[in-house]
């Protein structure tokens, strides 16, 4: 089968052009939003307050950073809001002009654009296959050498699913302050975890000044329309110098007073903790039951799987799946993946069904072949 052009987890509109498919029967396997879609409590709220359009936002976001404070249990003198999490990694990078980055790989691939444009170099840490792509501290160590002045990391990691734990990222932070090496932590899916205070380093920010941790609404929320993402860091002076060049209302007034309602709707929260657990579970304990595939543990919202196959290739699977409207993501385009992989996030369990089967089905078919 030709190759088909590539094509982002989110880029529904293309893929339904390139198929001649209407866009509303496409199931989005591939953008890892969560499957609940935007709050109906959030939504009734909107529509009776959208008389805030007619005004400028709070130029200090002043309430809404204290929304964000208690969520995520730090001060809110340590908060910048931006327009989505891509703004705030291309500000951060911007002030803090590293020369050389180490980046995991596979994984997000938003980062190293930005740094080619400020003229940095990237080198590249391999999450072995081998390791389910986690990485030993020691491995971490040896790479990070002493011209490497910024290290990024996502966790939970994306493409991978997988996930470094609080106890790990101390060392790490401890050992990268000592090198003067800054980390930029991307949190986008950590809300989706079992166990989000084994997980995520929002604590550390009041104790390592070397450290800037970046989340959104876009996943979690099901709101990437919004375009509201925040950073927290306790190194003041670095909040200084990105204020600086920060336009002062990158986020709306819609933007601002949403945000603030998606962080208090506790029922949502608990709902989505809910749904995605027992769905990870399900998937995956049906998924191992499939004898040509191999299955990554996730923590997040997506599942990572490799086709063992030898006639069995990604854009075999992206064709079939999208052919009978389910959209997954391809991992070919991924730097450090060696294989055929694919990518999907969990959806409502009807829809999960529909997917298992249709990947069963293909499978069997290339099996019988």
């Amino acid at each position: 089968m030709n190759r088909i052009p590539q094509f982002h987890g989110s880029d529904l509109e293309e893929v339904a052009k390139y198929f001649h498919l209407p866009q509303e029967k496409i199931v989005c396997f591939g953008a890892n939003v969560n499957p609940l879609g935007l709050s109906s409590n959030v939504k009734n709220k909107l529509a009776k307050n959208l008389d805030i359009i007619s005004s400028y936002p709070d130029r200090n976001y002043t309430s809404l950073k204290e929304k964000i404070a208690s969520y995520c249990h730090v001060f809110p003198k340590d908060i910048v809001v931006g327009n989505g999490c891509t703004e705030l990694i291309s500000l951060f990078i911007q002030v803090l002009k590293p020369k050389k980055v180490l980046l995991p790989i596979p994984s997000y691939s938003e980062y190293e654009k930005e740094i080619s444009l400020i003229g940095g170099t990237v080198e590249y840490f391999p999450l072995p296959e081998e390791n389910d792509f986690s990485f030993s501290l020691s491995s971490l160590y040896k790479s990070l050498k002493t011209d490497i002045d910024l290290f990024i990391l996502c966790n939970p990691n994306n493409p991978t699913s997988t996930t470094v734990y609080v106890e790990q990222l101390k060392h790490i932070l401890s050992f990268c302050k000592k090198r003067n090496i800054f980390v930029i932590i991307d949190e986008t899916y950590i809300e989706f975890v079992e166990n989000i205070t084994e997980t995520t380093a929002m604590p550390l920010t009041n104790l390592f000044d070397n450290l800037i941790v970046l989340r959104g609404v876009s996943k979690f929320f099901a709101a990437p329309g919004l375009r509201f993402g925040y950073g927290v860091t306790g190194n003041i002076s670095l909040l200084e110098e990105l204020n600086k060049i920060k336009n002062p209302w990158s986020l709306n007034s819609v933007g601002a007073y949403a945000g603030e309602l998606l962080l208090s709707d506790t029922d949502y929260i608990k709902r989505t903790y809910s749904l995605i657990s027992s769905e990870r579970k399900r998937i995956c304990k049906r998924l191992r039951t499939f004898p040509f595939i191999r299955v990554y543990e996730p923590t997040a919202n997506f599942i990572l799987l490799k086709l063992c196959k030898n006639n069995l290739t990604s854009n075999d699977v992206f064709v079939h799946t999208i052919k009978n409207g389910l959209m997954i993501r391809d991992c070919s385009t991924f730097v450090g993946l060696n294989g055929e992989f694919i990518r999907f996030c969990i959806m409502n369990p009807k829809d999960n069904d529909r997917l298992l089967n249709c990947l069963e089905e293909i499978c069997n078919e290339k099996t019988s072949h």
